[in-house]
């Protein structure tokens, strides 16, 4: 399977970077690139990109409303790796809550930006778990007194979740819990339905904010 990737950063040494790492690649290809949010839109809808590089500070159209405008008009919408300079950044945080599903630094080694875009591509493991836990802890406050009982999650998928949480695949979920590949996807499926999560990312941050994953 050929994956097609936009690079979006607004410093044309970083995109010549990505674009010559990711084009090394033989099932990877760089099919556009831009130096602004305001411009990811259109060239997402010309290139039908599966997933997209996103710089979150950019200086007209940030990464964080670049992904929201992504999501709300395109179905279905690419997957989005943020990259940024720093790992506790609060727009890497905001731009995980609008949709992105992980992010990258910009110092990252290429054979690990290489793995982070086919693992999102393929959204069948939750990438870099501790990252994303460590952000929520510097981020969540008091979590809802209701914590996720309001979607009636099973016993099952409520284990399931937690399984996610800790960055399982669906083949180490189906290991762990004894039971079939297809019937792990069936859970996550109804997980990722009853939260309204558009992905693995977007279904643990509820999980760290409700309280139903403990930060801690």
């Amino acid at each position: 399977m050929n994956l097609s990737v936009v690079v979006v950063d607004d410093e044309p040494l970083i995109r010549s970077g990505l674009r010559a790492i990711i084009n090394a690649e033989e099932d990877l290809t760089v099919v556009g690139e831009a130096g602004d949010g305001a411009e990811v839109l259109p060239l997402v809808r010309r290139t039908g990109a599966d997933v997209v590089l996103m710089d979150v500070r950019m200086p007209a159209v940030d990464g964080i409303q670049a992904t929201r405008l992504l999501l709300d008009n395109l179905d279905p919408a690419p997957r989005v790796l943020v990259v940024t300079t720093f790992e506790n950044d609060d727009y890497v945080y905001d731009a995980l809550r609008a949709g992105a599903s992980g992010f990258l630094l910009k110092r990252t080694p290429p054979d690990e930006i290489i793995a982070a875009i086919r693992t999102v591509a393929k959204s069948e493991s939750l990438l870099f778990p501790e990252a994303i836990r460590a952000l929520a802890l510097a981020h969540v406050g008091a979590p809802a007194a209701s914590g996720l009982d309001r979607y009636q999650l099973t016993e099952r998928e409520q284990e399931v979740l937690r399984l996610m949480a800790r960055g399982l695949s669906n083949a180490e979920i189906a290991a762990e819990l004894i039971l079939g590949l297809q019937t792990v996807k069936t859970h996550v499926a109804n997980v990722l339905a009853k939260l309204n999560a558009r992905d693995r990312t977007q279904a643990v941050i509820r999980a760290y904010e409700s309280g139903f994953v403990p930060l801690h």
